[in-house]
Order: structure tokens, then C-alpha cells, then sequence
């Protein structure tokens, strides 16, 4: 794709700026590294000790060199059984930050009308309170199962299957964005889709805008706009409120 810096630290590729943001009706996001600073999955390991293995894991995956992500993630969250919920709590209070210009970027999307999409990979014990937090419309993760109740039990280091399926990877991710598009009566073409790893570029390829996030350089080849420096709501550069 021919690539073009728009301003330094803002990239281009195959996309003529001149939409506003009006011009869309849903942006969907990514959670770890996109909204926010952190991959869950990586500091809950840290809690028992296994960051370095569950890090390289989602290393690789986030790169597209694993490509069965349901595996890899699984591998992953075998890894954390016996973590506490408490050791959960500490990750969101002291580790998880949202990432520069997530709340402003947010904000002008809901005041021009579209509505939110947070699908993860990660879990809803993050992305519940990040939905809340934001005041998000619609989100969708996996869950931990959790054994020994809710506020003091620890992970069995396995996911609940859920009513739409075990767990939200690319595939899942596509389906998602292309189910609340349905629901909202409204075209693809009509959606934003912001990530920075390869199980987001499901999503991406169908949304009318795709946008990489300090992504891995296979998600910023495949993006239209690619923010490279500062915060999120850069992409307000390339599609102003009005």
C-alpha cells in the first residue's frame, strides 16, 4: 500500500482524508494496548510468576506468528491458575491506565452520534469496567472461571463458553462488529475499527475505516490510517467532529 505521512507519527495508507466523523455511525476497539496501556493476560501472570512465558506467547501471537489465537490463548490462561482475585483487583488499580486520548477520542465519537464497540480478547473483568468507565455501548470478551466465589476464589485457568461461542478471537471479533452493524441497521462500510495486533485485522478489513494503534508492523502495513505517536485521538487529525 502506498503510505503517506500525514503528520509526523500519523501514516496513511490507500486512504484520502475528507470524511468527518459524522460520516460513521460505530467505532469499534480493541482493549489491550489499544485502550489501554497493558495486556491483562501478561500482568496477571505476573502474580504467579510466568510473565516471561505468557508474555512470549502473546508476543508472538499479537505479531501473527501463532496463528490458532483460541490456542495460544488458552495456553495462556492455563497458566494462571491459583491467581486470586485480589491479585486481579491489583492489576486494574494499580497497573491498568488508559492510554493517552482514549477518554477524549470516546467522548467526540458520542457526541457525534456513533455508538461504541469494545471486543476483546482479554476478559470482562476488565472490559466491563472499562465499558462502564467510558460509558461504552456494547462490549464483548471471555470470562475467567473462577472457583471459590466471586470476591475470593481463584482462576481454574479456564474460559466459560458463552452463549455466542468459548472464545472472542479475529474471527469472533469480525462477527462481532458485523452483528452490532446488523443490529444498528447500518453498513460496515459505516464502522471504524481500531487495533494493534494481528486477531484485530479480522475486524479491520471489514470496517469502512481501519486504524492501527502503535501496532505490530503487520497491523500498520494492512491499516488505512496508522497512529505511530501520541495518543488515540490523533485519529481526530484525519477525521475531524465537523
Amino acid at each position: 500500500m502506498q503510505a503517506t505521512e500525514l503528520s509526523p507519527g500519523l501514516v496513511l495508507r490507500n486512504y484520502k482524508p475528507g470524511q468527518k466523523l459524522t460520516d460513521y455511525k460505530l467505532i469499534a476497539f480493541d482493549m489491550d494496548s489499544t485502550l489501554i496501556n497493558i495486556e491483562c493476560v501478561d500482568e496477571i501472570a505476573d502474580a504467579a510468576g510466568r510473565k516471561t512465558e505468557v508474555a512470549a506467547i502473546t508476543e508472538a501471537a499479537m505479531r501473527g506468528e501463532i496463528t490458532d489465537y483460541k490456542e495460544s490463548l488458552r495456553r495462556r490462561v492455563t497458566l494462571l491458575k491459583g491467581v486470586s482475585i485480589a491479585h486481579l483487583e491489583e492489576v486494574y488499580s494499580r497497573r491498568l491506565r488508559l492510554n493517552p486520548g482514549a477518554n477524549e477520542l470516546v467522548a467526540a465519537c458520542k457526541k457525534a452520534g456513533l455508538k461504541v464497540l469494545l471486543v476483546s480478547g482479554g476478559f470482562t473483568f476488565f472490559t466491563d469496567r472499562i465499558r462502564d468507565r467510558l460509558g461504552i455501548d456494547f462490549a464483548r470478551s471471555n470470562v475467567l472461571e473462577i472457583e471459590g466465589g466471586s470476591d475470593s476464589g481463584t482462576l481454574t485457568g479456564r474460559m466459560v463458553e458463552q452463549a455466542w461461542g468459548d472464545i472472542c478471537d479475529g474471527a469472533e471479533k469480525r462477527r462481532t462488529l458485523l452483528e452490532v452493524s446488523t443490529l444498528l441497521g447500518i453498513q460496515p462500510s459505516q464502522c471504524i475499527a481500531m487495533g494493534d495486533g494481528a486477531n484485530d485485522l479480522p475486524m479491520m478489513g471489514v470496517a469502512g475505516l481501519s486504524v492501527a494503534y502503535h501496532a505490530k508492523p503487520r497491523v500498520r502495513e494492512q491499516a488505512m490510517v496508522s497512529i505511530e505517536s501520541g495518543g488515540l485521538d490523533r485519529l481526530l487529525e484525519v477525521i475531524p467532529q465537523t
